[in-house]
C-alpha cells in the first residue's frame, strides 16, 4: 500500500496534511502518537470507510477508488475499535461473516473449511457455539481476529484492538498479530497507544502529530528519547512487558 499526499479536512481544520507513506508488505506496522493526531482517520481512509479530500492511495498499484467493493474486501480487512451487533450470534456465526465477500449469505464447503481453520488457529473450538455476549473482552477480540482471518486478505488494518484488554490479554493479542505476519505472511497495520508493548512486537512505526507524519522507520529508529519526548511533548520512559525499564534509544 502506498499513500501520496493524503489530505483530510474537517470544517476549518486539517485532520491530515500531506501524508506520504509506503507500508512494507509482510510486516507489522504500528501507528503511534497522541490523541487527535489523525491515526484513526487515516486507517478509515486506508480502508475506504472515509473519503480522502486530496491525494492518492494505491493497493497493488491500483488507486483505491477504482477498486470494486467486493474485490477490495478480498484484499483488505478492517477491525474498528468498537463493534456492535444487535442480534444474538454464536462465535461460529460471527466468524462466518468474514466470508461474505466470497459467497454472500450462501456458505460453500470451501467457506466452511476457512471458518474451521480460523476458529482452530485462534484456539476457539470450545467456544464456537457460545453466544458472543457471554464472552470476556479477550475472548471476543480473538473472535474478531478470527473473523478477519476468514476474510483471507493480505492487508489487515486494526484500530486500537487492545482497548478494554488488560496487560495479559494485550500481550497475548500482540503475539497473535505477530504470528499472523510471521506464520501467514500478512501485512498488519495497528493503531496503538501503548508504545511499550508496540515496540516489542512490531517491525515498523509511524509516529503522527498534528495530522502529519512526525517520524517513521524501524522500531529502533523511532523509539529514541529525543523523538518520543518531542512527539508527546513530555519526557517518556520505556518499560518492557514485565514492567522493567528498557533503553533501546540513545
Amino acid at each position: 500500500m502506498k499513500l501520496e499526499h493524503i489530505h483530510k479536512k474537517y470544517a476549518d481544520n486539517f485532520n491530515l496534511q500531506g501524508i506520504d507513506l509506503e507500508i512494507e508488505r509482510g510486516a507489522f506496522t504500528a501507528f503511534i502518537g497522541p490523541n487527535g493526531a489523525g491515526k484513526s482517520t487515516l486507517i478509515s481512509i486506508m480502508s475506504r470507510l472515509l473519503p480522502k479530500d486530496e491525494g492518492c492511495l494505491y493497493i497493488k498499484g491500483q488507486e483505491i477508488e477504482a477498486w470494486d467493493n467486493r474485490e477490495l474486501a478480498k484484499e483488505l480487512s478492517l477491525l474498528k475499535q468498537t463493534q456492535q451487533y444487535q442480534v444474538k450470534l454464536t462465535v461460529a456465526e460471527l466468524v462466518a461473516f468474514g466470508r461474505f465477500p466470497y459467497s454472500g449469505n450462501r456458505l460453500t464447503p470451501d467457506d466452511q473449511v476457512k471458518i474451521d481453520e480460523a476458529i482452530a488457529y485462534m484456539e476457539l473450538e470450545s467456544f464456537r457455539e457460545r453466544y458472543i455476549d457471554t464472552l470476556s473482552g479477550g475472548q471476543l477480540q480473538r473472535v474478531y481476529i478470527a473473523m478477519v482471518l476468514v476474510q483471507d486478505t493480505d492487508l489487515i488494518l486494526l484500530d486500537e484492538p487492545l482497548n478494554n484488554l488488560d496487560i495479559k490479554q494485550s500481550i497475548a493479542m500482540m503475539k497473535i498479530l505477530r504470528n499472523l505476519v510471521d506464520e501467514l505472511g500478512k501485512t498488519v497495520i495497528i493503531v496503538i497507544h501503548d508504545i511499550n508493548i508496540a515496540s516489542q512486537f512490531v517491525d515498523n512505526m509511524v509516529a503522527f502529530k498534528e495530522g502529519k507524519v512526525f517520524h517513521s522507520g524501524k522500531v529502533k529508529d523511532v523509539m529514541t528519547k529525543e523523538i518520543l519526548d518531542a512527539l508527546y511533548d513530555m519526557s517518556v520512559t520505556l518499560i518492557d512487558v514485565a514492567g522493567n525499564p528498557i533503553c533501546i534509544y540513545h
